[in-house]
Parts: C-alpha cells; sequence; structure tokens
C-alpha cells in the first residue's frame, strides 16, 4: 500500500499545452477545454497525444476524482484538423498511418480505462474525433444545438474509426449506428436525447454549470466504488451471463471492504449524509 500511494501524485495543477485543464477550488473535478475555437475547437497531432497521455496517467492521480470535457465559445470539437491532419495523412507511407490510427484509438482507451467518470458538456458541433470524444465519454450533456456527426464516411474513410463501430451500437443500437456511421449524418440534439446517446438537454448558459454539478456529485461520491462500475462496464461487454455474475460478485466484494462502505452504514444509522473517502 505505501508503494501504490508513493506513486500517486496530484493532477490539479497540471501544465496542459494544447487544451485548457482547470481543476475546481476541491481539486476534484477538473475541466478540459479543446480551446480553437476559430476552427471549432479541432485536434492536432499533439492534442491528441496530450490527450492520450493525460488520460492514461489519470490513474495515478491523487486529488482528481471526475472529469468534464467540453469545448470553448460554443462547439464541442469538430475533429482532425483539416489542413493540420487530414492533407498531411495523404503524404504518409502505410506503417506511419497505422501509427497515427492506433495512437488516435489509444486516446479512446485511456479514456475508458482511466478511473475517472468523464461528463462529456457539448454544444454546436460535435464531429468527427470530436464525436468519438464523446462518446468515448462516460455520461453526456448536450444543448438543444448540439449536432453529433461520425463522418469519416464523408471523406472516404471507414465508419470504423477509434472503435465507432463497437462503442456507438452499444449505445444506440445497432440499426441507428448503422445509419450514423453509414452516411455521416449529423445526429440533432433531439435524437440524440430520444436514443440514449445524451443523458440530458440543457440550455446553453447552464451547460457548463450542469456538467460541473453532475461531475461534482459523482467526485464526493464513492468514488472508488464508481471506477470499479467503470471497470466492469468495460469488461463485461465481453462475457458471458455467468462471467458477468461472477466478476459483480468479486468486485462488489471488494467495494465491500472498504471505509467508504462503512462510512455509508454508519450515516445512514445516524441519519447524516456519508462524507466518502475513496478508499
Amino acid at each position: 500500500m505505501s508503494e501504490m500511494k508513493a506513486k500517486l501524485r496530484p493532477f490539479k495543477d497540471y501544465p496542459a499545452k494544447h487544451f485548457r485543464w482547470q481543476a475546481d477550488d476541491s481539486g476534484r473535478v477538473a475541466t478540459i477545454t479543446l480551446n480553437r475555437p476559430d476552427k471549432k475547437n479541432p485536434l492536432t497531432f499533439e492534442s491528441y497525444e496530450e490527450l492520450r497521455d493525460l488520460f492514461t496517467n489519470l490513474k495515478s492521480a491523487s486529488d482528481v476524482r471526475a472529469i468534464v470535457l467540453t469545448g470553448a465559445d460554443g462547439n464541442f470539437c469538430s475533429g482532425g484538423d483539416v489542413f493540420e491532419i487530414i492533407e498531411p495523412l495523404t503524404r504518409m507511407a502505410m506503417p506511419d498511418l497505422l501509427a497515427f490510427t492506433r495512437m488516435t484509438g489509444e486516446v479512446v482507451r485511456a479514456m475508458r480505462k482511466c478511473p475517472q467518470i468523464i461528463v462529456a458538456a457539448i454544444d454546436g458541433i460535435c464531429a468527427g474525433a470530436g464525436a468519438m470524444l464523446a462518446l468515448a465519454s462516460d455520461l453526456r450533456l448536450a444543448t438543444p444545438q448540439a449536432k453529433t456527426a461520425f463522418l469519416f464516411t464523408r471523406v472516404g474513410l471507414a465508419g470504423a474509426d477509434m472503435g465507432a463501430c463497437g462503442l456507438l451500437p452499444r449505445v444506440i443500437g445497432q440499426g441507428r449506428a448503422a445509419d450514423l456511421l453509414y452516411t455521416g449524418r449529423a445526429m440533432s440534439a433531439d435524437e440524440g436525447l430520444a436514443w440514449g446517446f445524451h443523458n440530458r438537454l440543457v440550455p446553453p448558459a447552464e451547460l457548463a454549470a450542469a456538467a460541473h454539478e453532475l461531475a461534482r456529485s459523482l467526485a464526493d461520491g464513492p468514488w472508488f466504488a464508481h471506477g470499479v462500475t467503470k471497470t466492469m462496464f468495460n469488461q463485461e461487454w465481453a462475457m458471458g451471463v455467468d462471467e458477468m455474475i461472477e466478476s459483480e460478485a468479486q468486485a462488489q466484494a471488494i467495494c465491500m471492504v472498504t471505509g467508504d462502505f462503512r462510512r455509508a452504514f454508519d450515516a445512514f444509522a445516524a441519519k447524516q449524509k456519508p462524507a466518502f473517502e475513496g478508499n
């Protein structure tokens, strides 16, 4: 246990280079803001890499317990930058192309594996790789103006990108996913809500506060147990019913030896609100 604690480090003041990073006063909730509003917040090679590394390393965070992922000035993310990513890709050889596509997939893998719950706050354009960042998040709040498009086919590519063909059907169903991935059309906010892609629609002026409030409620809750839930969501996709039940039995038994489990009982018995500590 002492070795594990020695590996933990604070992330409140993470020195982001290719997006904005801001932790709240508690340090428990951090907001990632994709911040190239003049181009609707596209991704570059560098921002892909930094997102991958950040989400990979967040497993060692001693403070941050939940993440809000959003974009600046009324848009979420327009995908890969046309001139900084798409154009260079047209000149690359296959080994370099494969290295790139594997790297972008690692962003999704790191998001799914980090223990923090990720709340995407989506306004305006949410397209291509931006749609995949939203999909890889754990919860999604959106405005009525949000338009989400997995537009890979619009640029002559397969809809199979960054795990889209596996992840999207699990969220909205095979037929709806096929519609979006074959046509590349934009999914409206109302469709996203009806199909289960969005958890809730909120007015643009309330989006940031609503996302932070949700993330803070998760960060103040039994966040170790939330991390276990996230892990089981990922692992059980490939399991049969018997394996699911056994895996969840083991996971829940682990949670039952945490102090948070005891704190919840003691608070309930005392008719108080539990103060979770994540251990």
